[in-house]
């Protein structure tokens, strides 16, 4: 049998992770931030899989969840651990208040690291290290390579992560620990509506931004219902997971062309350009 940890695993790309890791045969130990979502995933997937209740910026939380998973698995190591938990802070940075811009960064940054190093003994950092070594995935974003407009503290605390990342992958060589990151661009998750304060295009109505914001939120929402769905972006991650060598960084993005390749090779003063006047910032 082998381990899985998966963090935010109630909805979204979390739940189609945890889904086809049990449709091949791993245990899976997933986070939930409630009793009521814990229930609900152990009645749909059974007996191979194992809920822990844990905000993921709670470090003694974390910690004993690290500890309820040693004392299930008895001695083993842990397979993976996919660092997929966030939220996503939107609006335009002249108006993300600092209390917005901390909290992003201490869940997207500070709270995936609190979750990599509790687990880190269970994935085989120590020399005398009596099992095989495991792997880390960091669910990132495609904005953690592209500005996205209206999502500049997202944007930023994908940036930090994958750059925190890399790091860890060259330095947890030491114990051969891989480390790999996958940045889906649009998936029909519930990440944008977890938090009812940010990003609603009412919000900035009465500011400068407020048409290009309701222009944005209408372009976001059609792009999101185009995007992989759940149970295919999960096929698609546990696919790279289980590859025995990895490149650094997948991009998961449907339409890659247009959406990935195009963005990335446009000079960045044509890419700016184009998405102030698709959202109506260029005065006239």
């Amino acid at each position: 049998m082998k381990y899985i940890v998966v963090t935010g695993a109630s909805t979204g790309i979390g739940f189609g992770t945890v889904a086809e890791f049990i449709r091949k045969q791993y245990f899976v130990f997933g986070s939930v931030r409630n009793n009521d979502d814990a229930s609900r995933l152990q009645m749909t997937f059974g007996q191979t899989f194992k809920p822990l209740i844990f905000d993921i910026t709670d470090e003694s939380a974390v910690e004993n969840a690290a500890n309820i998973v040693k004392n299930t698995i008895h001695g083993a190591g842990l397979a993976g651990l996919i660092n997929n938990a966030g939220v996503a802070v939107s609006g335009p940075l002249m108006h993300t208040s600092m209390k917005e811009l901390r909290y992003q960064y201490e869940v997207n940054v500070t709270g995936q690291m609190i979750v990599t190093k509790a687990f880190l003994p269970l994935l085989g950092a120590r020399m005398d290290n009596p099992f095989p070594p495991g792997k880390i995935v960091f669910i990132s974003s495609s904005s953690g390579k592209v500005a996205h407009l209206f999502l500049g503290a997202y944007v930023g605390s994908k940036h930090a992560i994958e750059g925190i990342a890399h790091v860890l992958r060259i330095e947890l060589q030491l114990y051969k620990i891989g480390v790999v990151i996958i940045g889906p661009g649009a998936v029909n998750s519930a990440i944008w509506d977890k938090e009812s304060a940010q990003g609603g295009a009412e919000l900035f109505r009465d500011t400068d931004y407020g048409p290009s914001v309701s222009l944005f939120q209408k372009y976001f929402i059609k792009s999101g219902k185009s995007g992989f769905d759940v149970l295919e972006a999960g096929k698609r991650i546990v696919k790279i997971f289980e590859k025995k060598k990895n490149r650094l960084r997948y991009p998961l993005v449907k339409n890659k062309f247009r959406k990935w390749i195009i963005p990335r090779l446009l000079p960045s003063n044509a890419f700016d350009r184009k998405i102030a006047e698709k959202f109506g910032l260029l005065k006239k």
